[in-house]
């Protein structure tokens, strides 16, 4: 339920300008959800939207593909920072290899970053597999794994 009404909250600020929680909870409501604003917050905060602007008005959006939520970003860089010992690609997998026992947080950690073009990924004690839709992606990601804990 909780994954479906997110799912709902980034399709609403993709298609309309959401200024405020109070906007949001109106518009699930009127789609049939039954939400507080108390929940619409939370789910805000786990999906990472962040507000912007464009100079006249300030606005709900997702964050940059690739980006952790804020609140979690600290945490997020250090799990990445202090589990991972190296990171390679072949073809259109990325291979992360890890200190052992860190590679269910490291793998928890990326798949929270929902990085475009990942098909999935698999953590075992000390090693992940993230296979991706493509070599290019393989190799984004890489970078993006590689520039996080430096």
């Amino acid at each position: 339920m909780k994954n479906l009404r997110q799912e709902a909250i980034l399709k609403i600020i993709d298609e309309q300008a959401v200024f405020t929680q109070e906007m949001l909870v109106s518009i699930l409501q009127e789609q049939g959800w039954n939400v507080t604003q108390a929940t619409v917050s939370r789910d805000i905060k786990a999906l990472g939207l962040r507000k912007a602007s464009d100079g006249r008005e300030t606005r709900y959006v997702k964050p940059a593909v690739g980006t952790p939520p804020l609140p979690t970003q600290v945490h997020a860089n250090t799990i990445l920072n202090n589990g991972i010992i190296d990171v390679i690609n072949a073809q259109n997998f990325v291979i992360v290899k890890c200190y052992a026992g860190m590679a269910g947080a490291v793998c928890a950690t990326i798949d929270s970053m929902h990085l475009q073009g990942v098909a999935g990924s698999i953590a075992g004690d000390d090693t992940i597999f993230i296979c991706t839709l493509n070599n290019e992606y393989a190799v984004k990601i890489r970078a993006l794994l590689i520039g996080a804990r430096e």
